[in-house]
């Protein structure tokens, strides 16, 4: 019998959210034709189609990849709460998969790793490793400062309050790390992958050290050293373009080190290496902060990744268990840990309110699908952060000596209303 095109799709949206539990929402479709997971319910946000080909790839091949893209090209947009979108996504995607999908998606899969092998070597090369963070932070730095807000600093922010705004958030998560790592005036400092600088200058700032940043990314270290001049920093702030791995074993070593956002780029495989150079870098009685994004031991990473695929390619988590093996391994101690994943949640919700709120001005830097991209990716993070699909931790550490650490015997220093270190008289500009 006949089914009228309402009918049908009717019936493909109620077979594929049927035992849906999650936020009420509606899809409406190019024609004006509209569904509602409950009637008797006003939707948080409407999904909305824009062409038929969306529609068959939503009930027949939706995944991160498909779905991602659909959204990027405006073929599929959000009304509402864009968030909410996230947990209908895990809906549809627990949803049993044809074995034709499958095959597909490992085609897909397997074509795209060829293509970045044969463009950029292997994985997690230097040479593949630089490509990879060009792609992401070599962008204008226009772009990033409308939504970063004062102090450029793209990791995840510390809230002593929901009600903080991102430069207060900021500005306290740059001075929880100075305070772990207790800085003391003219210690050295190293930031591997310092971004465009932001605790670079805090620390050479507030706390008087010497201070030494790293990147793989032009147009940050550009960035930073302008920063540095109209700061007045020169004479003990700097930053090069290098790799953490040409970081020679013979070269000065350092009273403190921390790497902020970066650990995520490293890889499983080079995790030793990377905490093996930190450690022989480090003078005795220093101490080391990693502050990097790990995945929940029963959060496998997704095979078919929209992240991997248009924002961070070749970005691996590894679990905070093979993180701290790997440190101990290179005789590391691990001092503490502490997870920020409600914070870094709160962070990217400013992101992503920062970047709505500034679209127009930033549709003048990048292209509209660039825009999308970074939108979908932070909304779509701030709802893994929720899950706790995958967390941020900071982990402090200290070379192992087989004897006293050198460390107060409590962490009041950390969390005061105020820092010992801050009652020194600030260094003159020049």
């Amino acid at each position: 019998m006949f089914q009228s095109a309402a009918v049908q799709r009717t019936r493909a949206l109620d077979t594929l959210f049927r035992d849906y539990a999650g936020p009420v929402f509606s899809v409406r479709l190019w024609d004006g034709w509209q569904w509602s997971s409950l009637i008797a319910e006003k939707p948080v946000c409407t999904i909305i189609l824009k062409n038929p080909q969306v529609l068959n790839v939503l009930i027949r091949e939706p995944n991160e990849i498909t779905l991602g893209e659909a959204f990027i090209h405006s073929d599929l947009d959000v009304e509402g709460d864009l968030f909410s979108v996230f947990t209908i996504g895990e809906h549809i995607f627990s949803r049993a998969q044809s074995l034709r999908q499958k095959m597909l998606e490992a085609l897909a899969r397997t074509c795209y790793g060829v293509g970045q092998l044969l463009r950029h070597g292997t994985q997690h090369s230097m040479r593949r490793d630089r490509a990879s963070i060009a792609y992401h932070y070599d962008l204008p730095i226009a772009f990033y400062e409308p939504w970063l807000g004062n102090s450029l600093a793209y990791s995840c922010a510390y809230f002593r309050s929901s009600c903080d705004t991102l430069d207060v958030a900021q500005e306290q998560k740059l001075e929880l790390i100075c305070r772990k790592l207790r800085l003391q005036p003219l210690e050295s400092f190293l930031d591997i992958g310092c971004g465009w600088g932001s605790l670079l200058l805090h620390a050479s700032n507030r706390h008087q050290v010497r201070a030494q940043g790293i990147t793989l990314s032009r147009e940050q270290a550009q960035v930073t050293r302008q920063r540095i001049a109209a700061a007045g920093l020169e004479r003990r702030c700097a930053v090069e373009l290098r790799d953490y791995r040409k970081l020679a074993r013979n070269e000065p070593s350092f009273d403190k080190i921390a790497s902020v956002g970066m650990f995520e780029h490293v890889g499983l495989k080079n995790l030793p290496q990377y905490f093996g150079i930190v450690r022989n870098l480090l003078r005795p009685g220093g101490a080391f902060l990693n502050h990097g994004i790990v995945r929940s031991q029963l959060s496998p990473s997704r095979k078919s990744s929209f992240v991997d695929r248009y924002v961070f390619p070749d970005g691996q988590l590894v679990t905070l268990t093979q993180a701290l093996n790997a440190a101990e391994s290179q005789g590391f101690e691990v001092r503490d840990v502490e997870n920020l994943r409600e914070h870094y949640e709160l962070t990217l919700r400013k992101w992503v309110e920062g970047l709505r709120h500034n679209a127009q001005t930033l549709l003048q830097l990048v292209p509209e699908v660039t825009f999308r991209i970074w939108l979908l990716y932070m909304a779509g993070s701030a709802a893994a952060f929720r899950r706790g699909d995958i967390a941020v931790y900071q982990a402090l550490f200290t070379p192992v000596d087989r004897g006293p650490s050198r460390l107060p015997l409590t962490r009041e220093d950390w969390y005061g209303s105020t820092s010992p270190y801050q009652e020194v008289e600030a260094w003159p500009i020049h």
